[in-house]
């Protein structure tokens, strides 16, 4: 670091590394008179030398080779926001391990090798920044590990991932089906066309295991997630769900439980009827809210915009600017250790559940659906049946919809409750199983 010219390269310039470059270049005075730092991003890591670029660098910043970006010996801090695993893990570790502070947005990373990559910033005595890896430009992760260093977290449940909380905006505002909605975030530029990750959970499944983390200073990985997406829910769902007094969202929950042989973690990503009176019920679109329940400070919830280029880039320039003043100063951001905590397995925890099932429309069913809940020690707090339809070319055959909300109950109870019920002769088809968010999550 020469003066108060802090010289950044950038691994990366596609839609977040463009508006990084664009946004700390307009920036550039205001850093300056706050910090007394000048940022120069001099290098630029891209994949493509013949694609047009519209950020404001000579040609001559550019190279496609990344790796002597991390190894020149005039930048002071690396910014990575290529994606992937390879090589943006081995390029992160050099530059760690030749202690150069790194900021990365790169969410499949951090969840994947956040051991790794800490145990490495610890070993150069310097700051590895991921805000935007969790929340886009939401800041989080530095209130987490920063103001709620001390504090005793025992929840964290969020929406995290903008594609499948604007699907089920949509579902749930213009009744939308599933297919249906997903086309129109597509259009929108919202999903992607392979929009698996979003859908299935597991964008949403590495931000979480991120976060737990962070706040129990847990060594997972997004593997350690439970996970299940949204693309079996349907439109009948979402308007039971209206119908008593709750709205489907995709939460990202993770919580710590004190055991007889110590402590435990739950990481999971699931669809959960939220009461419409919960704040997280409002977050609507392709914004994100993190809702945070600690022992001493009670409920705190982070809103904003969970993804982007501006937002994202915001994010990471925050985390640049805090790089470059720690270094100057000689410090770093320890993110501590991390130890390993035993998981609690999914189905040992204890939710209620929405559960809905199609029925041959006979005298007596009900009667043997309820006696199955009983028989498997799932309690039935509501029930509510549709009407009879017709099924078959002959319309031979009238069926029912019968929709359960039960009390609380273990999952694996639940599971073979599920089991018993598909076995049924009576029983043609069991749709959806949900989770209801439980009072100790409304409310620690």
């Amino acid at each position: 670091m020469n003066g108060s010219v802090v010289r950044v390269g950038v691994l990366g310039c596609g839609t977040v590394g463009a508006s990084l470059i664009a946004l700390a270049q307009r920036q550039r005075s205001t850093i300056k008179s706050r910090t007394g730092l000048e940022l120069d991003i001099v290098r630029v890591a891209i994949r493509n030398p013949d694609r047009a670029r519209s950020v404001d660098l000579p040609s001559s910043a550019f190279t496609i080779d990344a790796a002597a970006i991390v190894s020149d010996p005039e930048i002071d801090v690396i910014v990575e926001v290529m994606g992937g695993i390879e090589p943006a893990r081995t390029l992160v570790l050099a530059a760690l391990a030749a202690g150069k502070p790194v900021i990365t947005a790169n969410k499949a990373l951090v969840a994947a090798f956040g051991a790794e990559l800490f145990a490495a910033a610890e070993a150069g005595g310097v700051d590895l920044l991921f805000e935007a890896a969790v929340a886009g430009g939401i800041p989080f992760v530095r209130p987490l590990r920063e103001s709620l260093l001390a504090e005793p977290v025992q929840r964290v449940l969020g929406i995290v991932n903008g594609t499948t909380n604007y699907i089920l905006t949509r579902m749930t505002e213009a009744g939308a089906d599933y297919s249906d909605a997903l086309a129109e975030a597509q259009a929108l530029g919202y999903a992607e066309a392979d929009p698996t990750a979003d859908v299935d959970g597991h964008d949403a499944a590495a931000k979480i295991a991120i976060v737990a983390s962070i706040a129990f200073g847990a060594q997972l990985t997004a593997d350690d997630v439970s996970c299940e997406g949204i693309s079996n829910l349907t439109a009948d769902d979402i308007a039971f769900a209206g119908r008593h007094g709750f709205v489907v969202k995709l939460l990202a929950v993770a919580e710590k439980f004190s055991g007889p042989n110590g402590d435990e973690l739950s990481a999971r990503v699931h669809p959960c009827l939220v009461p419409v009176t919960h704040p997280l019920a409002a977050v609507r679109d392709s914004f994100n809210a993190v809702f945070v329940q600690g022992e001493a400070v009670g409920d705190l919830m982070f809103y904003g915009r969970g993804a982007g280029g501006n937002p994202t880039a915001s994010a990471v320039l925050g985390d640049l600017v805090d790089a470059a003043v720690n270094l100057r100063s000689g410090s770093y951001a320890s993110i501590g250790s991390l130890a390993p905590f035993p998981m609690r397995p999914a189905l040992e925890l204890t939710s209620a559940y929405y559960v809905s099932v199609q029925v041959a429309d006979r005298p007596g069913v009900l009667a043997l659906i309820a006696n199955v809940f009983g028989e498997n020690g799932v309690s039935i707090e509501s029930m509510e049946q549709g009407g009879t339809f017709m099924v078959g070319g002959d319309q031979s055959e009238g069926q029912a919809r019968i929709d359960f909300i039960t009390h609380q109950a273990r999952g694996v109870d639940l599971e073979s409750t599920i089991a018993t019920l598909k076995s049924l002769d009576a029983v043609r088809h069991v749709g959806s199983l949900i989770r209801v968010l439980s009072a100790e999550e409304i409310s620690s």
